[in-house]
């Protein structure tokens, strides 16, 4: 950051300069009305602008201020919804105009921290508001703001992180002219929607790249830094494993998913644990054999529960038939060690197959 920081103070009139040139058209950059610009935010946080233009003159124009909201049925609220998703913002909508109509008498919150208050707001649309309408300094955090501060200023720390989000609001916060906070924030946000794009921006046309940290450093593509934090999941799977004079039936793991291109046995995935207590009932005249312990196997994002179904083919035909409802391959008991295969199936070979058989390994 400290490369650039003579730029500072020049930053903010470069980019409203710039803004003024470019900006699009909006309905709800044409007004200070707080209701508006209200609706418009909620709107635009979980859709396109050209996605929700349309539901924006839709909903002002059968709820035309805040008390024609506040008042309606919220079947109505919702059926002019409809489309956008996401339904508690409609709610939350409803329940934030009745607390303006009838805890505040009508007249809106003037500040950011009493936006803060209104029901289904966050921060986000706190600042809009206040900034836009209010003329308060306070900088507007959206997924463009933070995509343009970090690559210009070269801001490396994760912006999934909570913690990291004061770092951005310090260093709006030294940006925003007092004097025209309104049009900082619009600016920073049309910025990063029309030129900071996430993806292969037109850097060579971009008014700041010989002051651009990312740009100088080639980190463009890099920035800004977004660790997803993983979400754990459970899988519960059934195998089904069929002998048949020394052999047994394969087949390959499909693309996208796990294990891509390994071979396993014969899978049922279950929706529940409990699901891998019932024995399958094989399609041929096939005789149960064992069943090992249920098997947990630990990934990096899933928790997987297995249990292994052990049956005797009997007839040659059986067999045919097995192979050709698993498009299976036939792989060689003496084979099997050396198959590519997952870890899982290895502690269920090791643990239950091998000495069932008495095979050695």
């Amino acid at each position: 950051m400290a490369e650039i920081s003579s730029f500072n103070p020049f930053f903010a009139q470069t980019l409203i300069h710039w803004y003024e040139r470019n900006k699009r058209e909006l309905p709800w950059r044409e007004t200070k009305d707080p209701y508006k610009i209200w609706i418009s935010e909620i709107i635009l946080q979980q859709t396109r602008v050209d996605q929700g233009l349309p539901y924006y003159h839709r909903f002002i124009q059968t709820f035309p201020n805040v008390k024609a909201l506040a008042l309606a049925e919220e079947k109505n609220v919702l059926s002019v919804w409809q489309g956008l998703g996401y339904y508690s913002r409609a709610r939350n909508l409803q329940q934030g105009a009745k607390q303006v109509v009838y805890d505040y008498k009508g007249k809106f919150p003037t500040s950011f921290e009493g936006w803060l208050n209104i029901k289904g707001v966050g921060s986000y649309t706190a600042a809009a508001v206040a900034s836009f309408c209010f003329l308060e300094k306070v900088p507007v955090l959206d997924g463009n703001v933070f995509r343009v501060l970090s690559r210009l200023f070269g801001i490396t720390e994760d912006i999934a992180q909570a913690k990291n989000r004061k770092i951005f609001w310090d260093k709006a916060m030294e940006l925003i002219p007092a004097d025209q906070p309104d049009l900082f924030n619009q600016a920073m946000m049309e910025f990063g929607a029309l030129q900071c794009v996430p993806k292969s921006p037109d850097c060579e046309r971009c008014i700041f790249k010989t002051h651009c940290f990312a740009y100088q450093k080639r980190l463009v593509a890099e920035l800004p830094v977004k660790i997803k934090k993983l979400v754990r999941r459970s899988r519960f799977f059934q195998y089904h494993v069929y002998v048949y004079k020394e052999q047994v039936l394969m087949r390959r793991r499909s693309k996208g998913d796990i294990w891509e291109g390994l071979l396993e046995f014969p899978l049922a995935e279950k929706e529940k644990l409990e699901a891998l207590e019932r024995k399958p009932k094989p399609v041929t005249a096939s005789s149960f054999l064992f069943q090992s312990d249920v098997l947990k196997h630990v990934l990096s994002h899933q928790d997987l529960y297995s249990r292994f179904y052990v049956f005797q083919v009997k007839t040659k035909s059986d067999w045919n038939t097995l192979i050709q409802k698993h498009d299976a391959e036939v792989v060689s008991l003496a084979d099997l060690d050396e198959t590519p295969k997952p870890v899982l199936l290895t502690k269920f070979l090791n643990a239950y197959f091998y000495p069932y058989f008495s095979i050695h390994k």
